[in-house]
């Protein structure tokens, strides 16, 4: 399905614990507090847990009742969420649209919030099709951010560095930029950030509708066009910074912050929640360059983060209360006058205070032909973790032998995809 709607009707504090406390002892206890609700953040990150905190604050004086947030570190929550849900999760949890939401109703692990839906507006049908599974509801969105190749405005200034529209000329920069002594940063300790890199490159050689067929299982990884997307990766692979797998997101975020990096490709919030409030318009970014002129820039990775309510709430009716705040226009206008690296989902939001990035992000994603959430995200999470991860991680150890990494991946895609979802 063309996503080219998916995004066109949006105008565009918490505890830490730890894994086992979150696994063991998160949700209201045993029967419920039902003037509490508990939420399961992946919010670990300052900028957003700041946001998130006034978003739950402002419900809490409307409502008159209590939010409890469990805060755990978003790489945690994200490998672990299969037993979390299934042992005692929280009542609302923080997660990501499309297959990753739809994976999880299908399980039956989710609690079915259609009703919740019936009082939203603001929302397109494309988005409310990203929320939704078998026909029904399990998600309320609240905001996305496109992912692209963002650096300083200043430093590009300062060296004459143009932004390149082509595959050509974003090697050409790169190489200049690595003779200056700013490589291209990178990074992928955390396992997903590479993802983005390999995404893009097979949206520009092989254009949206293999990309997504890959995603499903439906193409072979050992394909002709697979290996050239990781031929091509390879010709950047000489100007990255060194120890790529050593490297957080929020570090390589630190680095083009720092001016030790030229460029780097993630998503908005990534950079921007690494920059000082005073230096944040100084991030400027360009899509993602052009390789077969036949696709162009047409496809724009724009992930959807948002809330579930998990099946085995202790308070569902509490939860719903609160879904069906967080998918108004004033919850999302509260987070983002806290976090300006994101941009709203609902048409009804208040842009009228958005930064320069969030406008130009708005542009992006509305002249999209086709908008991807993200590889962990548009295929089955279990294929992700457990095959994509590694892989990729291979990939940067060893960027020469691409004919046994891809025949590796799909063998073992055969036997993920051959087995029942649950």
């Amino acid at each position: 399905m063309s996503r080219r709607s998916l995004l066109r009707g949006a105008a565009a504090g918490a505890c830490m614990v730890t894994l086992p406390a979150l696994l063991s002892a998160c949700g209201s206890g045993p029967g419920g507090n039902k003037n509490t609700v508990t939420v399961g953040s992946n919010a670990s990150d300052a900028v957003p847990r700041k946001a998130y905190a006034a978003a739950f604050e402002a419900y809490q004086k409307q409502s008159g009742k209590k939010v409890k947030v469990n805060t755990k570190d978003h790489n945690d929550f994200q490998e672990n969420i299969n037993r979390y849900l299934q042992g005692t999760p929280d009542d609302v949890f923080m997660w990501f649209a499309g297959y990753r939401m739809q994976y999880f109703a299908q399980k039956g692990l989710l609690t079915e919030i259609s009703d919740v839906w019936a009082s939203f507006s603001g929302f397109s049908d494309a988005i409310k099709e990203q929320s939704s599974y078998d026909g029904k509801q399990y998600f309320v969105p609240y905001y996305y951010y496109p992912w692209a190749v963002f650096h300083r405005k200043s430093l590009f200034q300062q060296r004459g560095y143009q932004q390149p529209r082509t595959w050509d000329q974003f090697i050409a920069l790169a190489k200049q930029m690595h003779k200056d002594g700013t490589p291209v940063a990178f990074c992928d300790k955390d396992g997903w950030p590479a993802m983005g890199t390999f995404d893009y490159i097979n949206l520009r050689l092989n254009g949206y509708d293999f990309h997504k067929a890959l995603m499903a299982g439906e193409e072979a990884w050992n394909d002709n066009r697979v290996k050239k997307v990781f031929d091509t990766w390879r010709e950047l692979m000489p100007y990255y910074q060194k120890g790529a797998l050593g490297r957080t997101w929020e570090e390589a975020g630190q680095s083009l912050q720092q001016r030790k990096t030229g460029m780097v490709v993630l998503g908005m919030q990534h950079p921007g929640t690494q920059f000082p409030e005073n230096e944040r318009d100084d991030i400027d970014f360009f899509a993602f360059p052009e390789i077969d002129p036949s696709h162009g820039q047409d496809a724009v990775e724009a992930p959807i983060d948002g809330f579930l309510a998990a099946r085995k709430a202790k308070n569902t009716d509490g939860a719903k209360e609160l879904l069906k705040w967080l998918g108004t226009p004033k919850a999302e206008d509260v987070y983002l006058r806290h976090d300006p690296s994101n941009v709203a989902v609902n048409s009804g939001a208040d842009t009228s205070g958005y930064s320069a990035l969030q406008k130009k992000s708005v542009e992006l994603v509305a002249g999209a032909k086709q908008i991807s959430q993200f590889l962990d995200r548009d295929t089955r999470p279990d294929f992700a973790s457990t095959v994509m991860i590694q892989a990729l991680q291979d990939f940067i150890r060893n960027p020469k032998d691409v004919d046994g990494l891809c025949n590796r991946i799909e063998r073992q895609k055969k036997t993920i995809f051959s087995q029942p979802v649950d």
